[in-house]
């Protein structure tokens, strides 16, 4: 009984597990194709490394050509911004392609890029050692937000500022800011970037429709699902061994009365004879 109890123990919890399984990557999977285009692809230095000379360009390339009214910013140490305006660059390849996602007839399907457009931000000077951010902000030509930083590590000589500069504090445009929050001010006139950077129109209007659509999303019932039956499942994992310890009838204790008819078993057995009998003489051996 025991070894039976086990058993469904062990394949209670590995259902368990193989249901937490499947939340997971319901939680995770949906959130792939969600990616937002005209994501950054790679950038000059990469993040994480360390730079040992004064640039002039920080390189941001991107799967494709970022809006005119895109915002760059470089902060160093101290908090204050070195960067001074930005420009496009040559397009190059890309040493890896970055995969999107694109809606085609209802069904999310991967796309590979294999060219990088840049947006080159000029550095105005180098004024201490540590770490620096570059950050960016963008709209896709799909109107999705593009935004991220990129942090690298300087180590070499300082740069002294250029004459007449003074560290930018402006951030994006209002026009930008528009675009992103999906208002009716964000329209490609609005913007100044009617086809220009991107190819194509800054804002799609689905995609406005879409981000002010505050409906449930359809992913969240199967998740919900999920979440239950793991829960019923963890529950009686844990309570159908002891339900069953305590519904088992216990040893019939000694002494207790047997069927009617039945016949009652000696309650000693008899002692085994080693030879000979007690208080008897002792056998002799024959001669």
């Amino acid at each position: 009984m025991r070894s039976r109890l086990v058993t469904v123990r062990h394949l209670l919890s590995r259902t368990a597990a193989a249901l937490a399984a499947t939340l997971v990557v319901t939680l995770v999977l949906p959130a792939a194709p969600a990616a937002a285009h005209g994501q950054l692809a790679t950038s000059t230095p990469l993040t994480g490394t360390v730079v040992r000379e004064p640039l002039t360009q920080v390189g941001l390339y991107f799967t494709e050509k970022p809006a005119a009214n895109a915002h760059f910013a470089i902060t160093g140490p101290n908090g204050s911004r070195v960067d001074n305006g930005w420009s496009y660059g040559e397009p190059k390849r890309l040493d890896k392609p970055v995969q999107e996602y694109f809606m085609v007839n209802g069904v999310f399907e991967p796309r590979l890029y294999h060219t990088g457009f840049p947006a080159m931000v000029t550095v105005a000077h180098w004024p201490a050692k540590g770490r620096y951010t570059a950050s960016y902000l963008s709209v896709a030509s799909d109107g999705e937000a593009v935004r991220g930083t990129v942090t690298f590590d300087y180590q070499g000589s300082s740069t002294a500022a250029p004459a007449g500069w003074t560290a930018p504090t402006a951030g994006p445009e209002p026009a930008l800011l528009a675009q992103i929050e999906g208002t009716a001010s964000a329209s490609p006139a609005a913007a100044g970037n009617p086809t220009g950077a991107t190819g194509a129109p800054a804002t799609d209007p689905g995609s406005a429709a879409k981000k002010q659509d505050g409906g449930f999303p359809a992913w969240l019932v199967p998740a919900l699902i999920v979440v239950v039956v793991a829960a019923i499942v963890l529950v009686a994992a844990r309570r159908r061994p002891a339900a069953r310890g305590a519904s088992t009838p216990g040893r019939r204790p000694a002494g207790s009365p047997r069927k009617a008819g039945a016949p009652a078993r000696s309650s000693a057995s008899p002692a085994r004879k080693n030879g000979n009998r007690a208080g008897g003489p002792a056998r002799r051996g024959r001669r």
